[in-house]
């Protein structure tokens, strides 16, 4: 799913008028590449993150592999995030107002969260038992509507992940949902980008000792609550994960089948889950639909994989209808294509596509 740079491998122009779903509409996608991305294979913009104004954040890997944060304002106006300290930057979410919560490595490798103001300020943020060695530490993932609330994941001494909050006090608060692993990149995941609501409930995912993935929300006052979907497999490496929540706390994210396929969902806050799968996904392990984001409204973005390893974009609207993007320069091989990350109110799209030289680069699309 969404939100991996090389940070977290450390721990192991128009389109078709059918995109237009609503009356009227006029779609429109911006490509874009940050001020010194790089252009050869693996390297270039990768975006995670848009608001309600339209600003988008995420990172960018340079001609020499280095990963740097950027804000992309909604004019077009590129700001490069690198934290004091930063050997490569990560930020993940990115609220109304403008502040951003992510990570960094220092140069031991070791993680560190942080939360950047609209004005600029940096405030490092290091959970009290986050482990202090290479691939342990801090991830910021998420900050709330009013930048007071932060949740991410640590990283301890053992390489087991565990999630946290973080007050607008600075008080964290660590928690592991029972029943999760404690074998190293086992443990408590929290959802990356959209991954708390303006409640304060966070949805997350725990991989048990099997390594079997299982998800939950956690409410304001931290109690978590499990479920799973139907159809989910049981194996290693198979389960439920979620990907956000949003207002009203709906939930998307994937089930993993038995034959290791992907599969979209969207629980709502009263337990019911509605499973679909886009047209056209492939079925085999490592193919399928994978929601990433979800908004207000209950719509839906993500990415669907084919049966040739192609990724190609969707928009669902919570009333199950949907569309397909793909961004034109898209490759057409396994492991190229369009992958949105998120949307915002309006369902303006962000996310990236990989060309046929395997760079990626940014794209926004309008409507």
């Amino acid at each position: 799913m969404k939100r991996i740079g090389f940070l977290t491998s450390l721990l192991c122009v128009c389109i078709a008028s059918a995109l237009c779903l609503q009356a009227a509409a006029q779609v429109t996608i911006i490509k874009f590449n940050a001020p010194g991305a790089g252009k050869s294979q693996g390297q270039g913009t990768e975006p995670l993150a848009i608001n309600k104004s339209g600003a988008i954040a995420g990172f960018y890997l340079d001609s020499a592999g280095v990963q740097h944060g950027f804000l992309r304002s909604a004019k077009g106006a590129f700001t490069k995030i690198d934290p004091t300290g930063s050997v490569g930057t990560q930020p993940e979410s990115l609220n109304t107002a403008g502040d951003i919560s992510g990570f960094y490595a220092d140069s031991s490798g070791v993680l560190h969260g942080f939360m950047r103001t609209t004005g600029g300020a940096v405030t490092i943020i290091d959970a009290p038992d986050a482990g202090t060695g290479s691939g342990q530490g801090t991830e910021a993932l998420n900050i709330d509507r009013l930048g007071t609330t932060i949740a991410g994941i640590y990283i301890d001494s053992g390489g087991v992940v565990h999630s946290f909050v973080r007050a607008t006090s600075g008080k964290i608060t660590e928690y592991s949902a029972k029943g999760a692993g404690t074998k190293s990149g086992q443990g408590t995941f929290t959802a990356g980008v959209d991954g708390i609501n303006h409640a304060g409930a966070i949805p997350g995912t725990y991989s048990d000792s099997a390594g079997v993935f299982h998800s939950f929300v956690r409410s304001p006052k931290g109690a978590i609550s499990k479920f799973n979907v139907p159809g989910a497999g049981t194996g290693a490496g198979q389960g439920v994960l979620v990907s956000g929540i949003n207002t009203a706390g709906a939930v998307p994210g994937i089930y993993i089948d038995s034959a290791g396929a992907f599969h979209g969902y969207v629980r709502a806050s009263n337990g019911k889950v509605t499973k679909f799968n886009v047209s056209g996904a492939g079925t085999g392990a490592g193919q399928g639909t994978e929601p990433e984001n979800i908004n207000t409204a209950g719509d839906t973005t993500g990415q669907y994989i084919d049966s040739a390893g192609v990724n190609h974009g969707f928009l669902r609207l919570s009333s199950g209808s949907y569309a397909k993007i793909n961004v034109p320069g898209a490759g057409k091989a396994s492991g190229q294509g369009t992958i949105p990350s998120s949307n915002n109110d309006t369902d303006w799209i962000t996310g990236d596509y990989i060309d046929s030289a395997g760079v990626f680069h940014g794209f926004l699309l309008t409507q």
